[in-house]
This record gives structure tokens, C-alpha cells and sequence, in this order.
């Protein structure tokens, strides 16, 4: 090789910008009371911090910078596993399953044989059942820029047939924080897997004040028991068009029956086409800060909750209680109730087939 060709490929080399890495590290986060050991995963690089722990595959911080550069947690938690083991309502931070959000009666029927599920929620089947995958220890394994997580759920866990081994693989990349999640079964089953993260963006407060919007131009009323009833309809007109960026609390007070039955928004959106990652399926911005949440997925829907049940029962970071409109939460998922609803894109998984979704969370800064 010549000097000259030597020179211009150093040059080359010199000039490729590195490819900044996710610096990947793993402690003991306690002891659950039957002794197992808890692991926390801190995923860090020069944009954010996010800490996740094995018990519930909770995210527990997200640590993330406003215009001026000042590092604020944006998502509610706690200061020790001792407030994840206690709270057994709110699902802070959790991987809900196997089925995220609600089943009807906890009731379904799959390859025709009648399914009845433990019960949880005023009748009804919630997030999996009294204990779903938010009350269970994960399996950790460190992987690049991140880490995956792994459950094995036996057949008849909580009424669901099958035995359903499911994994979420969360990594680290710039500002956007990955979760890639799989499951298979050996009988027919039903899977919808979510995080159940809260974001303040601005660390503190409440959200009333924070601007969303969610690509949807319908949604699924619910009834009492907050299960979806009658058809889609649109959000055109009602307190839930998000289509343009609103402020949270502007309409939440209105009157309107369905705010009443959730006492805020507890509500699913049904994403326009296409659910890829070619558009957000919702970005929320707290003005103050200028923190600005992007949420990307191939989900069909996504559930806006407005902390709606958050009454200071639980104190988080420092001892303080999170009361009502403390976080929010953009679950995204496959529609609540869909085993019982034909109409609605399905969640069963049968065996020899994957379940796979994603979704990003991608953390900026508006100026």
C-alpha cells in the first residue's frame, strides 16, 4: 500500500464517528421474602440512565435531561424493592401479562375448550390475574446495550392453559430505550404482553400540564367494569380527540360519561394504520422542561391512563405519595377484552408459533 493510500484510509478511519455504547452493569437491587435474589440492570449512556430490576421486569428509573441539561427521573418508582413487593395495585413500572389490561368475567373460550382466569378487578380479569408477571422474579441475562428477561408461566397459571415462556429484551440506544417481547406456548393461549411504566416529565407534580397526542381517531368506550362495550367511536368532538397536541387536563374535567366511568382517562386508542415505526403512536411533552416522550410500536392500540387511581396510598422516591394524576401510562398493546371480542385483532397464540412485538421509547428534548 502506498504512503498516500495509507494516509487517506488513516484520514477514513479517524473521520468514522465512533458508535457510542450502552454501558451495561448489574448489583443486587435485595431479597424478595422467600430469599430469592432480586438483580438490578443499569443501563447508561451519554443521554440517559434507565435502571430495570429482575422481580416484575419493572423499570424503576429513567433518568433524562431538560433544555438546560438538568438529569430529572421521569418515571414513578421507589426507593427499595421492599415499595415493589408491597404494591400490589399500581403496576409501577412492571411488564404486565400474560394478558395486559382487562378480560371480561376473566372469562374466554380458545380452540374451544372454556377458560375461567383468577379474578382481580371488580369481576374481571386484570393484567394477568392476582398474580401476573408484575408479582413474578425474572431470569437476567446481560446482552449488548442491554439486558433480556426471561419467565417460564405453567399451564393453568392463573387459569391461562399453556405453558408460556416469555421474554422482554430491553436495550439502550441514544435516546430511545428498546422493549422487544416474545412468548411461545405448547397448548392454544392468549398473549398480550405491555409495560406499565409512569411518566412525569417533568419529575414531580402532576401531568395535568403535559401536551399529548395520540395517533387515533377512535377509541374503545368502556362500561362500570371499564371492559370495552358497543363499537369503536370516534374521538372527534369528545374530550379524547388527541389527534392535535392538547394539554392532559384541559377537557379531563368535563362532563362526559366516559371520564366519569374511568374518573379520568383510563382508555384504549385505536392507532391509524400503519402500526409500525414510520410514525409515533403518541408523544407527550411536559412544556416546563421541555422533556419530550415519543412512543413508536407495531401494537394495534394503546392504552392512555391518567393515574387516575393514585390516591397517596403509596410513597415513592423519598417518601412521597403519589396522588391522583401523579404519572401516566401509554401502554401499548392488542385491545382489552379481545378473546371475547371476534371484531377485534386477535391475541391467541398457538403452539409451534412466536408472539413478537415491539415497542420504543424515545426520550427528546423540545426547546
Amino acid at each position: 500500500m502506498t504512503s498516500l493510500k495509507l494516509a487517506a484510509l488513516m484520514f477514513a478511519v479517524a473521520a468514522t464517528p465512533l458508535v457510542a455504547q450502552t454501558k451495561v452493569t448489574k448489583a443486587e437491587f435485595g431479597k424478595l421474602p422467600n430469599g430469592a435474589a432480586v438483580a438490578v440492570y443499569t443501563l447508561a449512556d451519554a443521554t440517559l440512565n434507565v435502571r430495570i430490576i429482575t422481580f416484575g421486569a419493572h423499570v424503576i428509573s429513567v433518568k433524562a435531561p431538560d433544555r438546560e441539561g438538568n438529569i430529572a427521573d421521569v418515571v414513578l418508582g421507589y426507593d427499595t424493592l421492599d415499595g415493589y413487593v408491597k404494591d400490589n395495585s399500581t403496576y409501577m413500572g412492571s411488564v404486565v401479562g400474560r394478558y395486559g389490561n382487562r378480560i371480561g368475567k376473566g372469562q374466554f373460550t380458545v380452540a374451544g375448550k372454556k377458560v375461567q382466569l383468577s379474578l382481580n378487578n371488580n369481576g374481571n380479569t386484570l393484567h394477568g390475574g392476582v398474580t401476573g408477571f408484575d408479582r413474578l422474579n425474572w431470569t437476567g441475562k446481560q446482552v449488548p446495550n442491554g439486558v433480556e428477561l426471561t419467565i417460564v408461566s405453567p399451564d393453568g397459571d392463573m387459569g391461562f392453559p399453556g405453558t408460556v415462556t416469555a421474554h422482554v429484551i430491553y436495550t439502550l440506544v441514544g435516546d430511545k430505550l428498546h422493549m422487544d417481547y416474545s412468548a411461545t406456548t405448547d397448548k392454544p393461549t392468549v398473549v398480550n404482553l405491555t409495560n406499565h411504566s409512569y411518566f412525569n416529565l417533568a419529575g414531580a407534580g402532576d401531568i395535568l400540564g403535559h401536551v399529548l397526542s395520540i395517533d387515533a381517531d377512535k377509541y374503545t368506550p368502556i362500561d362500570a367494569g371499564l371492559i370495552p362495550a358497543g363499537p369503536l367511536v370516534t374521538v372527534s368532538g369528545s374530550p379524547f380527540d388527541f389527534r392535535t397536541p392538547t394539554p392532559i387536563g384541559e377537557r379531563i374535567h368535563e362532563t362526559n360519561e366516559q371520564l366519569k366511568v374511568a374518573g379520568g382517562y383510563d382508555h384504549n386508542w385505536i392507532l391509524d394504520p400503519p402500526h409500525n415505526f414510520s410514525k409515533p403512536a403518541a408523544v407527550v411533552t411536559d412544556p416546563g422542561s421541555g422533556r419530550t416522550l415519543k412512543v413508536f410500536t407495531v401494537e394495534p392500540g394503546v392504552q392512555f391512563y391518567s393515574g387516575n387511581f393514585l390516591d397517596g396510598t403509596y410513597k415513592g422516591r423519598d417518601g412521597a405519595p403519589y396522588q391522583k394524576y401523579a404519572g401516566l401510562c401509554l401502554e401499548t398493546q392488542h385491545h382489552p377484552d379481545s378473546p371475547n371480542r371476534p371484531d377485534f385483532p386477535s391475541t391467541t397464540l398457538m403452539p409451534g408459533r412466536r408472539y413478537h412485538t415491539s415497542t420504543t421509547f424515545e426520550f427528546t428534548v423540545t426547546k
